[in-house]
Order: C-alpha cells, then sequence, then structure tokens
C-alpha cells in the first residue's frame, strides 16, 4: 500500500460516504483512476465494508458487557465449536481470543439487566465453557476509533 491508498483509506475512515468525485479531489486524483484504487481496496479485503455508526444508547442498548470466558478444555476442536456459536449471537457485537486467565473476551450489548441475564445464560448453556466473568462498562471514553494509519506512511 501507498501513500494514496493510505489517503483514501483515511478518508473514507472519516466519512464513508464521500463520494467518489470528492474523494479524488480530497486526494488529488481523477476521479476514475481513484475509483479503479478504491475497488482494488475493496477487491483485496482492505476495504471490508461501509457501515453507519449508531449510538448504542441511542438505539436502546443501555449496557456494554466485556465478557470473559474460559474453556473446560483445548483439545480437539473444542474452542471452534465455541468459536462458531458465539458468532451466531447477534448480541456479541466483538470477540477476540486473548492471552492469559481467560481464553476469550467478549463484548456484548443489552438493552437493560433483564437481557443481558438471557444472553448470559445463553452464553453458560453454550459446550466447553467452564467459566464466565463479566465486567460492566460504567461509560464508554472512546469508541469506534479510526485506525491510525497515519503511522504506515
Amino acid at each position: 500500500m501507498n501513500k494514496t491508498d493510505l489517503d483514501i483509506l483515511s478518508h473514507l475512515q472519516s466519512d464513508g460516504r464521500l463520494t467518489n468525485v470528492a474523494l479524488a479531489e480530497e486526494i488529488h486524483l481523477s476521479p476514475s483512476p481513484c475509483l479503479r484504487r478504491v475497488k482494488q481496496l475493496e477487491d483485496s479485503g482492505v476495504i471490508e465494508g461501509y457501515h453507519a455508526r449508531i449510538d448504542r444508547q441511542k438505539a436502546g442498548f443501555s449496557m456494554t458487557v466485556f465478557v470473559e470466558v474460559r474453556l473446560k478444555s483445548h483439545a480437539g476442536d473444542k474452542h471452534i465449536v465455541f468459536e462458531n456459536a458465539i458468532l451466531e449471537m447477534e448480541d456479541i457485537i466483538s470477540a477476540h481470543l486473548v492471552s492469559g486467565i481467560a481464553d476469550y473476551r467478549l463484548e456484548v450489548v443489552a438493552v437493560d439487566l433483564q437481557d443481558y441475564e438471557r444472553i448470559l445464560k445463553a452464553l453458560q448453556s453454550l459446550p466447553h465453557v467452564k467459566d464466565i466473568q463479566s465486567h460492566f462498562a460504567i461509560r464508554s471514553v472512546k469508541t469506534a476509533a479510526p485506525l491510525p494509519l497515519k503511522r504506515m506512511s
């Protein structure tokens, strides 16, 4: 990736709704080569998609919970079974295999405590789960930050 590609990504991170003409003007390219570069970034998977950033509170999700999960065993494909199960749970908005005591750290959104209890029971019923710890976010300080692309150039 060169500087022009990084400029494209930086502008699209800030405003994914930029028209090709506006983007081309911002990065000092003509529209045709700009569109070609964006298409290449999409085709190569660097740009995974375009999404609206939704305010969780205003959408009715008053709770964010970080859930640490330990599995009973790592033998065989037990972790794959667990991962496939959490991929199907729409309340889990991010999931990471982590180092340390926990095996996974999940980010969960819930409408309220009763809704989180429903989610927790679903997590507890998943195969191979040994232990779950919940950490309730009191207040969000930084979410959905853009990637620090300037460091890459």
